[in-house]
């Protein structure tokens, strides 16, 4: 269970208190002690815009933000820069990860201006919400050539006032562009086909680093969605040279990774991304959504190798989660924070001070252990690449924060250290092993960075996806369990059965009960999409076709609320929210998938679910929706295909159609059992797997499902495989079913 964190250092008197003291974001509430007169995203804030006829000046960030916190602390503390903002200006503050809807259309717009953009996002808007200028980070006074914020902040309410018509015209065209912008351009009436995934392929083999892995320079996100592609390209015919490059670059990549400093070697995880080529110096905030993608793909390496090294990182993420993120009810929270006190006295926190190592404190742990003759200390600075003075280059530190400090990265092997001292495999592990613990032990006894107990839907309908895939493919019992705890969990404090709607996100309190915000945030539609696609997991890890059920309900809820009947996809919001001045169609998949990638595989996945079965529509209803949103994104797909990789993996499965594996027999017959573990043992992305239990009752309104067409072979539990439409003839023997899916 995760433990809480260390946030000894504020003052016990704040001299300032605002509006977001009431808040439950862990974000918002960081800044409830700014002198800034902060008001939270809200219709007193507007009115109050309008009434007064100031601009409003729109703060987004999130609580593990590095560089939020440095603006924090220069300019929405000092108390001359809130003067400013107070007198001129009615603040808003709101946590990106609570509302993406409102990230999403204002980050549109500093891109649009900016050319780039990130967090903290600082935008300037008239009182009826329209952008006018922003950026991201802002110095407090004017250097590097920049101006300062309170320059920016006098500047600006100076214009307003002199010629708020300029203002008002300027942010009309503004608008007008957004919209143009962010059209989903449907130029066709196909959908793209082979060319278009094997043009994604070669974009990617032209971008892949060869000695590190990954695609592209630093910095360096591992980017699951490019994995999932691939394993899928290189699944699709495991004798083509492309197919084989592809599995090659996912294996070099996830293996490096995995020996890098952006994977915590001590408390398990990963950080969110290296700042350099080698994957050394992390980003260290860990997100919960990196977890969970990274869980679905060491699970693919493994099935592809049979190689226990990935599945033992599996384990190391899962215990991490479940140690430091998860509350004990069985949701998982978002986040831990970069930034730490050094020590409990400490003033200021600094970047990755929980995670780093100086050499005389690895002296002093390890340094008196040994092993026959030979130095614990020498054995793990040789194989993590310790450095006495530090093995951090200036160039991946520019404030200086880890100088003399060490970040654990594995440039060699275990046989290379093995050999060097002489060690055999269970010598090594052993002593590193016992290295690990003790390093363990002593960070406990650090300052624990800021952790983020915010609970969104979204993000454990990921993780709930990585339980159910690795339970699967590691054969885990535990993690199914977990999976299905998760699950529990949304549908008891992110499900309203009176609407059948989600909500967007929950809230552990002080006391460690579980509570919502006195107006709940509704869902969005990666709330949607990504809870889906774990239940599917779910109904194929567990076999219990309430999840299956739930799926199909939420699916028609989220057609509802989302769908664009005239151009096809689905939108990021539903059109209940009027302070929401744009509704947009994500067409990204970057550090998350997007909402209508993830949705085209769900209905595909759904569709093959109701594939000729009683139901009037047979499936085609959600064949023919992820058929429309290909084609609403197949100018994207052709013109861009790199950015769109998991909608390209589900471009393949809509051509290929699925692989259906169908099992007729008792679920808790041993000889059912086996057959399903073969079908979970291989890599076979886009397999729908169903077991129909002749001796179960359906829940009420599936019995239409597929299932209902197989039969078991007398009393012997039967499997079909079915692919293009045509199904093998039935076995009864594992062997015979492996040599099936194999072919």
């Amino acid at each position: 269970m995760a433990t809480g964190t260390t946030e000894t250092n504020q003052a016990a008197n704040p001299k300032h208190t605002n509006r977001l003291i009431t808040e439950k974001s862990p974000y918002l509430l960081q800044h409830a002690h700014n002198p800034v007169d902060w008001y939270p995203w809200c219709q007193e804030a507007i009115d109050k815009a309008k009434e007064e006829n100031k601009l409003i000046f729109l703060s987004v960030g999130y609580s593990t933000c590095h560089w939020c916190h440095v603006m924090e602390k220069e300019s929405f503390e000092n108390e001359d820069v809130a003067k400013v903002m107070n007198e001129h200006f009615i603040n808003i503050k709101v946590d990106r990860e609570e509302r993406p809807d409102l990230d999403r259309v204002y980050m549109l717009f500093i891109m649009a201006t900016q050319g780039g953009g990130g967090w903290p996002m600082s935008v300037f808007l008239t009182p009826d919400l329209r952008p006018v200028t922003g950026g991201t980070y802002f110095p407090p006074e004017d250097r590097w050539g920049r101006p300062g914020f309170k320059t920016i902040l006098l500047s600006l309410a100076k214009k307003w006032k002199d010629n708020q018509a300029q203002f008002l015209e300027a942010s009309s065209n503004i608008m007008d562009a957004l919209e143009n912008i962010s059209k989903v351009d449907v130029e066709t009436t196909s959908i793209p086909g082979e060319a278009t995934w094997n043009k994604c392929v070669r974009r990617y083999m032209a971008s892949f680093e060869p000695q590190f892995g990954g695609f592209g320079t630093a910095p360096k996100f591992p980017q699951a969605s490019i994995l999932n592609f691939l394993f899928h390209f290189y699944a699709r015919d495991k004798n083509d040279a492309e197919g084989k490059k592809c599995l090659e670059m996912c294996l070099h990549t996830l293996t490096k990774i995995a020996k890098g400093g952006i994977h915590d070697h001590v408390s398990s995880g990963f950080a969110r991304y290296s700042v350099d080529n080698d994957w050394h110096v992390p980003h260290f905030e860990k997100m919960l959504y990196d977890q969970a993608q990274l869980m679905v793909a060491y699970t693919d390496a493994y099935l592809a190798t049979k190689n226990e090294f990935f599945a033992e990182v599996v384990r190391d993420i899962v215990k991490y989660v479940n140690r430091d993120l998860r509350h004990e009810l069985g949701g998982y929270y978002s986040a831990e924070d970069a930034d730490s006190y050094p020590t409990f006295d400490a003033l200021q926190k600094r970047e990755g001070a929980f995670c780093v190592w100086e050499y005389n404190e690895l002296e002093s742990l390890l340094g008196h252990k040994t092993i026959g003759a030979l130095s614990y200390l020498e054995i793990f600075c040789d194989y993590f690449s310790v450095e006495e003075n530090g093995n951090i280059s200036p160039d991946s530190d520019p404030h200086e924060e880890l100088t003399n400090k060490n970040v654990l990265i594995i440039y060699g092997s275990k046989e290379e250290t093995m050999s060097k001292f002489g060690l055999t495999q269970d010598q090594f592990n052993e002593v590193i092993s016992d290295c690990i613990n003790i390093l363990y032990e002593e960070r406990l006894k650090r300052p624990r960075p800021h952790l983020d107990t915010k609970i969104l839907c979204s993000w454990n309908g990921l993780i709930l996806a990585g339980l159910s895939q690795a339970g699967q493919g590691l054969g885990e019992k535990n993690f199914v369990e977990d999976a299905i705890k998760t699950a529990q969990f949304i549908k008891e404090y992110l499900f309203d059965p009176n609407t059948n709607t989600l909500l967007h996100s929950c809230y552990k309190s002080d006391d460690g009960n579980i509570v919502q915000t006195n107006q709940p945030i509704q869902g969005f539609l990666d709330d949607y999409a990504f809870l889906i696609k774990g239940l599917l997991d779910l109904y194929e890890a567990s076999l219990d076709l309430n999840w299956l059920n739930w799926a199909r309900e939420l699916q028609m809820k989220q057609n509802e609320l989302f769908w664009d009947d005239q151009n096809g996809g689905y939108f990021t919001c539903s059109t209940e929210d009027n302070t929401v001045v744009l509704r947009l169609k994500e067409d990204q998949d970057g550090a998350e998938p997007s909402g209508n990638s993830v949705s085209c595989h769900n209905l595909l996945r759904l569709a093959a679910y109701a594939d000729k079965s009683a139901m009037s529509e047979g499936g085609e209803l959600e064949k023919e929706m992820a058929k429309k949103i290909l084609m609403a994104f197949s100018k994207r797909l052709n013109d861009t295909p790199t950015a769109l990789p998991e909608m390209m993996s589900a471009l393949m499965f809509y051509n290929d159609s699925p692989t259906q594996v169908l099992i007729a027999g008792g679920c808790s017959d041993p000889r059912t059992l086996e057959l399903v573990r073969v079908v979970r043992s291989r890599l076979l992305p886009g397999r729908v797997l169903a077991v129909s239990d002749p001796a179960a009752d359906a829940p009420a309104g599936m019995s239409d499902i597929l299932l209902a067409r197989v039969r078991s072979a007398g009393d012997v539990p039967t499997a079909y495989v079915c692919r293009r439409y045509a199904c093998s003839l039935p076995v009864t023997d594992s062997k015979q079913l492996g040599d099936l899916l194999d072919e």
